[in-house]
């Protein structure tokens, strides 16, 4: 658990009825409802393997979240392991939370054993049949354990109505009779608002307020009312009192009624202080009288006043306070919070983790030196500011310290008229100088060409190195050492590169003009094919039986004119080279009758698909319109044991 013990998350136990029913309800609307017995056995195993499993599963998953979320009463603080011992009966409680751990265990081995036969399942009858048996074993065990929920379900609530008390933060504990004021002091110094009545055991329960003291956030519990008899006689009530004050790290206020309005003299309730003082012996005690208001600490008798002062005497402080005038109820909530501090400190100091962190301290005093006397460097402006300060609050204006006017001071003043001045504050300017206007012509010149003060120096240098780079003759021209047959290759270079430029420029605007088109795209006659051929020195041989006669005949045989032939006449007949083809949804048919058949199964498969064509997910679907599994069967009036 963690240390803010919030016992208000711990999820809800429903009873063995209704836990069977949420169940069961989830695994209906989370698992396949429809199978046939047309199905493969291995298909109809396995539907309803997933039922028994999923089933289990969600059993588990509750079961062991009831399980994790209550408290261990091993692992949290000892106050609370003590306090639900009181109010729950440890024994009770564990014995509840071991009888679910046992179910979780048997329901687990029950869809084992079930999901192991049902592999052998034969028929979907049989596997319907297993199916049954193991989610009525399940629902029988859940049933077994009605008694162990329904407690765990009290105990719950129970656990979510208990304040949430930090066992181990700054704590203020109020004990006492009853009746003596302990609720009244808690609604006075904090915004608790605790039931107050005049009589006995009004507080039944701890009760808890906060507030803050020195920047720190402090809780005080109220406990109910303690009797002065032997522990093993007292009450549950009683018992959450002496829980709180053996097991809390706080300060005890032990409240006394010395008026003696709570039907309990003054004596029998030192004896209760006396009795149960061993609880917090090394705590920090103090002793409140309420109710001066009634009665004072001065008017007591002397044997009255003898009890306190023998409380007194042992170190403890007794403060009278009053709840209703509400006189000294501050001073006591002081006493215990400063008392509960210095205790805390002295605690840590004990442990061995102060001594840790000690070891690592070292305070460094510094050595005197030498007896010169080294007064604080106080700047001048910290000393006028200090003169200036002692002069307002003695009220002698007249010697108040003129300041220094800023920029913003005349600001204020010149209110629209104020213009920032940078010039100024120039340094190396003089006074009378410093608003001089600088002109950018001055005697026909410009002057920032007069800026730099060498500039008639670089200006001679530069000039005598162009000088010198002419009389080395880098500036001539390399062409005029060339002799006349170097000059003619150069003007046929020329010459090549401003012809091959032409021709470049002139195949770019023949592409662009006209379309590009592949070779045998082109039609050429018959005599320009052989005026080629006998161009490139190739005879064409036109004797019969040669491969070109031989060509020219069987195209005339087919009345298709040549294609270099552009005068003859195109034939409208198909070529015999081009292949009657038939379209693949014929291929394989024997008639038109076999082709309509086809056609229609495929009409008749495609509907599905277009039916689909315009379907998006704004649109209902309803796939089974009566489903199965809730129009089959037979159910009776009310009846909802048919899953």
């Amino acid at each position: 658990m963690a240390l803010s013990y919030n016992f208000k998350k711990i999820t809800v136990v429903p009873n063995s009825k209704d836990f069977i029913d949420i169940i069961l309800s989830k695994t209906q609307r989370k698992t396949p409802t429809v199978v046939h017995k047309s199905y493969k056995i291995s298909r109809i195993r396995q539907f309803y393997i997933r039922k028994v499993k999923f089933t289990q599963q969600n059993i588990h998953d509750r079961l062991t979240m009831v399980i994790n979320e209550f408290p261990k009463l091993n692992d949290i603080h000892p106050f609370y392991s003590d306090l639900m011992n009181i109010l729950y009966d440890k024994d009770h409680y564990k014995l509840a939370l071991g009888q679910v751990n046992t179910a979780r265990a048997l329901i687990d081995n029950v869809s084992k054993d079930y999901c192991r036969l049902m592999k052998f399942g034969d028929s979907l009858y049989r596997c319907k049949m297993l199916k049954k048996a193991a989610l009525g074993r399940m629902a029988n065990i859940l049933r077994r354990q009605n008694q162990s929920l329904d407690y765990l379900e009290q105990v719950r609530q129970h656990l979510s109505r208990l304040p949430s008390i930090d066992p181990n933060t700054r704590t203020i504990l109020l004990c006492g009779f009853p009746n003596v004021g302990k609720s009244s002091f808690l609604n006075k110094i904090t915004r608790a608002d605790v039931d107050v009545q005049p009589y006995a055991f009004t507080t039944k329960s701890l009760f808890i307020g906060h507030f803050d003291y020195k920047y720190l956030r402090w809780q005080v519990v109220d406990t109910p009312g303690i009797l002065d008899h032997p522990l093993e006689e007292r009450n549950t009530i009683e018992m959450q009192a002496i829980t709180a004050l053996a097991h809390l790290r706080a300060c005890v206020l032990f409240v006394i009624d010395v008026s003696e309005h709570c039907s309990t003299s003054l004596e029998d309730q030192v004896k209760l202080l006396n009795s149960i003082k061993p609880l917090f012996s090394d705590k920090p005690l103090v002793v409140a009288a309420n109710k001066t208001d009634i009665i004072n600490m001065d008017e007591l008798p002397a044997e009255k006043r003898a009890l306190l002062d023998q409380i007194s005497a042992d170190n403890i402080p007794v403060i009278a306070m009053s709840a209703v005038t509400e006189d000294g109820v501050m001073k006591v909530r002081d006493e215990c919070c400063d008392r509960l501090l210095t205790y805390r400190v002295e605690q840590k100091l004990r442990s061995k983790r102060s001594d840790d962190i000690l070891s690592r301290l070292h305070v460094a005093q510094p050595a005197v030196r030498d007896s010169i006397s080294r007064p604080p460097c106080i700047p001048d402006a910290v000393y006028v500011k200090r003169q200036r300060e002692a002069a307002v609050k003695a009220g002698n204006l007249m010697e108040q310290v003129e300041r220094r006017r800023t920029e913003r001071d005349i600001e204020v003043e010149m209110g629209d008229e104020y213009s920032v001045d940078l010039q100024k504050h120039w340094l190396n300017v003089a006074e009378e100088e410093r608003y001089d206007i600088i002109p950018e012509i001055w005697e026909g010149r410009n002057i920032a060409d007069f800026i730099d003060p060498n500039i008639e120096e670089k200006l001679a240098k530069l000039i005598e190195e162009e000088r010198l780079r002419e009389a080395a003759g880098e500036y001539d021209d390399p062409m005029s050492s060339d002799d006349e047959e170097m000059k003619v290759i150069r003007l046929l270079a020329a010459e090549i590169r401003e012809n091959r430029a032409q021709l470049k420029m002139k195949h770019i605007l023949d592409r662009d003009s006209h379309p590009m088109m592949p070779r045998r795209a082109l039609k050429r006659r018959r005599a320009e094919f052989e005026k080629d051929m006998s161009d490139e020195g190739l005879s064409v041989d036109k004797s019969e039986g040669s491969h070109y006669r031989r060509s020219l005949s069987r195209r005339d045989r087919s009345g298709k004119s040549h294609k270099m032939d552009v005068d003859s006449v195109v034939s409208t007949r198909r070529d015999r080279s081009t292949s009657r083809t038939t379209p693949r949804s014929k291929s394989g048919l024997r008639d038109e009758k076999q082709i309509a058949s086809v056609e229609k199964v495929k009409r008749t498969q495609e509907r599905k698909f277009k039916r689909a064509v315009n379907v998006n997910e704004s649109d209902r679907k309803i796939t089974v319109k009566r489903p199965r599994h809730l129009f089959i069967g037979k159910r009776g009036l009310g009846k909802t044991n048919k899953r």
